[in-house]
């Protein structure tokens, strides 16, 4: 039987957190960012958590085989 992989897309969008939970990067930061407003440019600065459901399915892409 050949060994699971690590999803690398998922790889380079999700990091766990020592305490279990996903984290992932904010979506509306790539670009056309002159027309939002600081407030909404200093929220989206922050990572957003998943749900447990989505966080679930992210950690066993990313730890195969544990």
């Amino acid at each position: 039987m050949p060994k699971q992989k690590t999803h690398k897309g998922m790889k380079k969008r999700f990091k766990v957190s020592s305490k279990g939970k996903v984290k992932h990067r904010s979506a509306f930061r790539g670009h056309l960012l002159s027309h939002k407003s600081s407030k909404q440019k200093r929220q989206l600065r922050k990572d957003g958590i998943l749900t447990s459901s989505d966080a679930k399915e992210v950690r066993e892409k990313l730890a195969p085989g544990s």
